[in-house]
């Protein structure tokens, strides 16, 4: 069900600019293994705060899930299992490959999800706040969907980052929209900047509304633990370094790791 405050005259509305077709430029989206290293991470986080036994009568809900390789394989260690997004083109990939009884995908806005209040036990929001062109409404509706005391794996980009993570070109997150627009059509690498990327304080505030978990700081210092070895080395010089230099560089860390708890 729809909240009642959001009509369809909102959901028109040309303010809200929507990245409908995401996949078709990203083809890492349809990448098998690197999307299962990704959903080993996930699941590792849940099972070190949960424990395994526990995740598997949990159900969940993916946002943002793309092609569905990730949310497939987070199914296999979760109960009823659900993913959404508004690429129809991807939703349908996933429905062709991974569909079943216990699995399932729709395409949905996630500012307004077609699922009533206190449905799910676990959201998973990676990697997709900064794609919707209404972070607060989409935390708003995860918390919404959440039952008392469900998390949301939440892995958010940090503004801040050096070198942007969809394009791989420096400081692109950090300049005005304007001028990122204008970056992208000079490099002919897009017309339009959609991502909207939070600094660690709009993060915080965005997420205001949940008891933060913070697991970045523990994934770094054991990423073989965390299936993070693709990101740092265990027992590398950065590795080593890790518990000096974090603590007072925590705003500048590109990617954060947070359980949100209702």
């Amino acid at each position: 069900m729809r909240p009642a405050d959001v009509t369809h005259e909102e959901m028109a509305s040309p303010k809200l600019v929507y990245q409908t077709d995401y996949s078709k430029g990203h083809p890492e989206l349809y990448d098998f293994a690197g999307r299962e290293v990704k959903a080993k991470k996930i699941v590792a986080v849940l099972t070190d705060y949960l424990g395994s036994e526990a995740l598997q009568d949990k159900t969940a809900l993916d946002v943002g899930c793309s092609s569905g390789i990730i949310t497939h394989h987070l199914s296999r260690s979760l109960g009823r299992t659900c993913g959404v997004d508004i690429d129809a083109q991807a939703i349908a990939f996933a429905n062709r490959q991974f569909g079943s009884e216990k699995l399932r995908y729709e395409t949905s806005d996630g500012l307004v999800l077609a699922f009533a209040d206190c449905s799910f036990d676990i959201v998973v929001c990676s990697q997709v706040y900064e794609h919707v062109p209404d972070a607060d409404r989409l935390m708003s509706e995860i918390h919404r969907v959440l039952r008392p005391g469900g998390i949301c794996y939440f892995s958010a980009g940090n503004r801040m980052s050096l070198i942007e993570p969809h394009y791989r070109l420096p400081f692109l997150s950090i300049v005005p929209k304007s001028v990122a627009h204008a970056y992208l059509r000079l490099l002919k690498r897009g017309d339009h900047y959609y991502e909207t990327h939070r600094t660690l304080w709009g993060l915080r505030r965005l997420t205001r509304r949940f008891r933060v978990v913070d697991y970045t700081l523990k994934v770094l210092r054991q990423p073989a633990r965390f299936c993070m070895q693709d990101v740092i080395r265990e027992g590398s010089l950065l590795h080593r370094l890790m518990p000096i230099a974090v603590r007072p560089l925590y705003w500048a860390i590109p990617n954060y790791v947070w359980l949100l708890v209702k």
